[in-house]
């Protein structure tokens, strides 16, 4: 069933990833270059694409030396927090901000909802009872300051923002750190809370 599992997640993933590539490549309302460096600026983007690399992982047994990242005790705990988050923001933040359809409605569904869902009861199933150590956890916060700032930086040279509440040109500086602020704090909330949970799922010693 495990595998099962993770071949479902491994597929939907990439799907979702490759089709939201292929989206915005059809688009074509920027320059090749300027348009993979949008696709890459979006947060939901990176962090799906590392669950798919995680479960693909998981599949395939990847090169523990080469993909060591994702063999951490620690990664499916944090990228299950990072998704939720992803899942989080968009439903209570974004969703009400546009009406994609077609293929977009499918993506943006994968993308947000599905494999968060996925991602969620798969670590729960699988992975909760995993002895984690808050210490190898916390160092995965450095994946979402790091992608903070680099928004903030490449949105200063290039004019653009990939969510709205990140928009510096429009909200001001302030009202963007305080934003971050409050998505890190939703996120650091979460991983505790699954830190928590798996500490009361494993078994007594």
């Amino acid at each position: 069933m495990r595998r099962n599992f993770e071949i479902l997640g491994m597929c939907a993933a990439w799907f979702a990833v490759l089709a939201q590539l292929y989206l915005i490549l059809q688009d074509g309302e920027t320059a090749l270059v300027e348009s993979l460096l949008r696709f890459i600026s979006y947060f939901t983007i990176l962090t799906n694409t590392l669950v798919a690399l995680l479960f693909t992982t998981r599949v395939f047994g990847a090169d523990q030396k080469r993909l060591a990242l994702f063999h951490q005790r620690a990664a499916p705990m944090a990228l299950t927090s990072f998704i939720l988050v992803v899942g989080s923001v968009y439903q209570f933040v974004l969703r009400d901000l546009w009406a994609p359809t077609g293929l977009q409605m499918v993506v943006d569904e994968l993308l947000h909802t599905i494999i968060p869902v996925l991602m969620y009861v798969y670590w729960l199933m699988f992975c909760s009872r995993v002895a984690v150590e808050w210490k190898q956890l916390s160092k995965w916060l450095l994946f979402p300051l790091g992608y903070v700032v680099f928004t903030l930086v490449r949105g200063h040279f290039s004019g653009f923002y990939p969510y709205p509440f990140l928009n510096v040109a429009e909200l001001g500086f302030g009202s963007v750190l305080l934003n971050s602020c409050f998505v890190l704090l939703l996120m650091l909330l979460i991983m505790a809370a699954l830190y928590v949970l798996g500490k009361l799922l494993r078994p007594k010693q």
